[in-house]
């Protein structure tokens, strides 16, 4: 799917064409490069409480996780796992710190976001080992960080969205924890790249050849292989039943458009409830790129209002019933 700038909303058309100057498509090279380069939250905030703590993987070795707290925090408050994006293969927690600011802002919550292993240290399946432990650690210790382990929820942006998708696949398999409501915003969900929108995309940000890329590096011995494992491309997924409550969004100039449509027709069709939104002359994380755009607004209320519509629609009912 060939992009012109002319397709592009008018508003963030600019930074599209400064965009593809600059860095036009990501490479194997570009990714490792970039991997060494993490931000981190250096300065005390004001607006939230940060900490950062190092919990154990199966192996013995430890993650650092990320954790976000209101200034002013309630008891027994919903618990969200943020996943970081970056193609699996670069991306820090704290790149994520203004969305995760919404999501405590909108609705008194706990946010924990893993340092989780990239594609560049280690292929699948650590990344998800690394989400899936986060999970089990924030449900075991759900008590001490003010949640309640009944209400976590899992959410993330692009490949953090996909390990989205995927841990909630993982979760409903394993049957050791219940996630109450997921956030796959423009996932990365389907390594086979053969939908109209993924195929011959050059718009700004992420195109056909940077997702070939990414998902190269991602499965390691996997690509190019029919037994990719659905843990590793949600897309691949046949059972889509007793799946959370969703949001989703995309833009619909983004190689990632008609499998993340596929994906919400897959879950309707399980009975999963989906909020879903397509926002025309978009690329890839168009909200966070130009935030002040009127369409980015619209796309992060949309997302925002979904959220909170979760925290007191569907926990509100779990409440209801537990009295019952």
């Amino acid at each position: 799917m060939r992009i012109e700038n002319k397709m592009i909303d008018k508003e963030i058309r600019t930074a599209g064409r400064i965009i593809r100057i600059i860095n036009r498509t990501y490479t194997e090279k570009k990714f490792r490069l970039l991997a060494k380069l993490k931000v981190k939250i250096r300065k005390r905030e004001k607006s939230f409480q940060f900490i950062e703590q190092w919990i154990p993987r199966e192996d013995s070795t430890k993650m650092r996780i990320c954790i976000f707290k209101p200034l002013e925090q309630k008891k027994n408050i919903p618990g969200v796992l943020w996943l970081h994006g970056g193609g699996y293969a670069i991306g820090s927690p704290e790149l994520s710190k203004v969305i995760i600011k919404r999501l405590m802002e909108a609705s008194n919550c706990v946010v924990i976001a893993p340092d989780y292993r990239l594609s560049v240290e280690a292929a699948y399946p650590k990344a998800l080992e690394d989400c899936y432990a986060t999970l089990l650690w924030m449900k075991r210790h759900a008590k001490e960080l003010g949640i309640r382990d009944d209400q976590l929820m899992v959410g993330g942006d692009s490949a953090g969205g996909g390990l989205t998708a995927a841990l909630t696949l993982y979760a409903r398999d394993k049957g050791e924890v219940a996630i109450a409501f997921q956030m796959p915003l423009y996932p990365m969900l389907d390594d086979r790249m053969n939908s109209k929108s993924s195929k011959n995309n050059n718009a700004p940000v992420w195109d056909s050849k940077s997702n070939y890329n990414a998902w190269k590096l991602y499965l390691g011995d996997l690509f190019n292989q029919d037994n990719v494992p659905y843990y590793a491309a949600p897309a691949r997924a046949q059972d889509y039943r007793n799946l959370p409550p969703t949001v989703t969004f995309v833009g619909d100039l983004e190689p990632f458009r008609d499998e993340t449509i596929q994906y919400v027709e897959n879950l309707k069709k399980a009975g999963v409830p989906v909020k879903f939104e397509i926002f025309k002359g978009c690329f890839h994380a168009f909200e966070q790129i130009c935030p002040k755009a009127e369409v980015s607004k619209k796309a992060i209320s949309f997302f925002i209002n979904s959220f909170t519509y979760a925290v007191n629609h569907y926990f509100a009912e779990q409440k209801n019933n537990q009295k019952r």
